[in-house]
């Protein structure tokens, strides 16, 4: 992503920034760095210490508990929040399924963004609320409740 416009437009996208303000996206989307992974790439192991979320630019990404697979996150999603929020290790691994291009956000970044525009902690809630309910109907789904 070489322009802060090609930026702004990739990361209003994302729903844990969406609604906020062009203003406020233009520096949060020119202070986090972008990453590149090759296919099958560990970004991080269950147990590590979290101190950064990711989004996906390019390529697709899995979250899993060894060979349990939790979620696929495509371009446009976020991944690795909770850590950032309860500074607890990380709950599960991220792997690249192929070659990926990721913008990292630190906890410091986070933070200071949450300060000056508190509607990013609410769209972050929402979107870990709704992770929480398709894995609450997945577990249901395997265990014949409903």
């Amino acid at each position: 992503m070489p322009t802060s416009v090609d930026r702004l437009l990739f990361v209003r996208q994302v729903p844990i920034f969406k609604e906020l303000r062009d203003d406020f996206l233009v520096r949060l989307a020119s202070v986090m760095d972008e990453l590149s992974f090759p296919a099958n790439y560990t970004i991080f192991q269950a147990g590590d210490e979290g101190r950064s979320l990711y989004v996906v630019i390019l390529g697709r990404v899995k979250v899993h508990i060894g060979n349990q697979q939790l979620a696929v996150f495509p371009k446009g999603q976020s991944f690795g929040e909770m850590a950032v929020f309860d500074a607890q290790p990380r709950s599960a691994s991220a792997t690249t399924l192929e070659p990926c291009q990721c913008l990292e956000l630190t906890q410091e970044q986070l933070y200071e963004a949450i300060e000056e525009t508190p509607e990013i902690a609410i769209n972050i809630i929402g979107v870990l609320s709704r992770r929480i309910r398709t894995l609450n109907e997945k577990i249901n789904a395997m265990s014949g409740k409903n």
